[in-house]
């Protein structure tokens, strides 16, 4: 049997999503075996054929102009997000030479010993952590050494810890609306870099050793969250909410630069009690950037 891949599995979960009544389609009140669009209503939506729109779906067509994944996230009423990603998809893969592990662009080093008053982190395409400032440390891990972002085989990833670290996951008091976000940002990871193995073996461990890990990644949702709340539980500050911004790195957009600020902290003291939670585990060591 052939392998629809990843833009069948897309294109077939969307289209069973999509209610026939949210759509211009008549006769769709007929009765049917199974929810959302037939095939042959995604293509006449699309304007494409039949024959071609199945091809797609199943694996044997790959490769189509842009043109065409555009219709079918008309027809399908994807989000611009899920277009992007349906053009990520579409689109002929590159093979990329592997460039070794990922390091902190110099401008976001000099931009993260720029915010010492608010906790902050620089996040690979991945959700490694490349480097962070004290406070940043203090929020996301406050359990793992400082200087942990310094060497590749000991770097933070924060869907690891979400979903395999109970110290990490109990941070979190909204911890399912986390974990949705972070998959949906995965696969919309995987959509642009289908040739990094790194992020393709994490996809796979997380699905093997977590449940909840692969039920979010079957349900196939893509998103990224550049701005938003956390609510977490901190073991130095207490109970806490966060707002957080991301911004990506001109150099290297792939990069990005997470800024976090307490609510309700206006002279900053409930930000400094998070250092309370470091000093059992983490000793003082220099930062990136530092």
């Amino acid at each position: 049997m052939n392998d629809p891949g990843e833009l069948g599995i897309f294109l077939r979960g969307k289209r069973a999503a999509l209610p026939p009544e949210a759509t211009p389609l008549n006769g769709f009140g007929v009765r049917r075996r199974v929810p959302g669009l037939r095939r042959e209503e995604v293509a006449q939506l699309a304007g494409v054929s039949v024959t071609y729109y199945t091809r797609l779906e199943q694996g044997h067509s790959r490769n189509a102009s842009d043109e065409v994944p555009l219709a079918l996230a008309r027809a399908l009423q994807l989000s611009v997000t899920e277009t992007e990603h349906l053009l990520d998809l579409a689109r002929a893969r590159r093979t990329t030479p592997d460039q070794g592990p990922e390091s902190a662009s110099p401008q976001a080093l000099v931009l993260l010993s720029l915010v010492s008053a608010r906790p902050a982190i620089v996040l690979g395409r991945r959700n490694d952590v490349l480097a962070w400032n004290e406070l940043g440390h203090a929020l996301v891990a406050p359990h793992l050494p400082a200087d942990a972002p310094e060497s590749p085989a000991a770097r933070p990833s924060l869907p690891r810890m979400l979903f395999l670290d109970p110290k990490a996951r109990a941070l979190y008091r909204d911890w399912d609306r986390e974990a949705a976000d972070y998959v949906a940002y995965l696969r919309m990871a995987s959509g642009k870099h289908p040739d990094d193995e790194a992020l393709t073996r994490m996809i796979g461990e997380l699905c093997i050793r977590d449940d909840a890990f692969a039920d979010l990644w079957t349900s196939g949702r893509v998103g990224e969250c550049v701005a938003g709340t956390k609510r977490m539980a901190h073991p130095g500050a207490g109970e806490i909410t966060v707002d957080f911004q991301l911004w990506a790195q001109s150099d290297r957009p792939e990069q990005r630069l997470e800024i976090y600020t307490l609510r309700d902290d206006p002279d900053g003291t409930r930000t400094r009690s998070l250092l309370g939670a470091t000093s059992a585990t983490s000793g003082r060591s220099a930062l990136p950037g530092a």
